[in-house]
């Protein structure tokens, strides 16, 4: 995993609290909870080609190919 990629989810968790605060402190509950939504969503697509990527080492440790 790239310290680069911490760095970027770390990034867009900072910047989804401050958008939930700013929103939860307007009474915009609903889109508050759209936009954390939204920032998991975007880390979660982020993150899948490294979990692939892990899942393919540990298939060829192990030789389940």
């Amino acid at each position: 995993m790239d310290v680069d990629l911490i760095f970027k989810i770390a990034g867009i968790g900072i910047i989804v609290a401050v958008l939930n605060l700013v929103l939860k402190r307007a009474e915009r509950e609903e889109q508050a909870m759209m936009t954390t939504l939204a920032g998991l969503i975007v880390v979660l697509m982020m993150i899948i080609s490294s979990i692939s990527e892990l899942f393919d080492t540990v298939k060829s440790v192990f030789g389940l190919w």
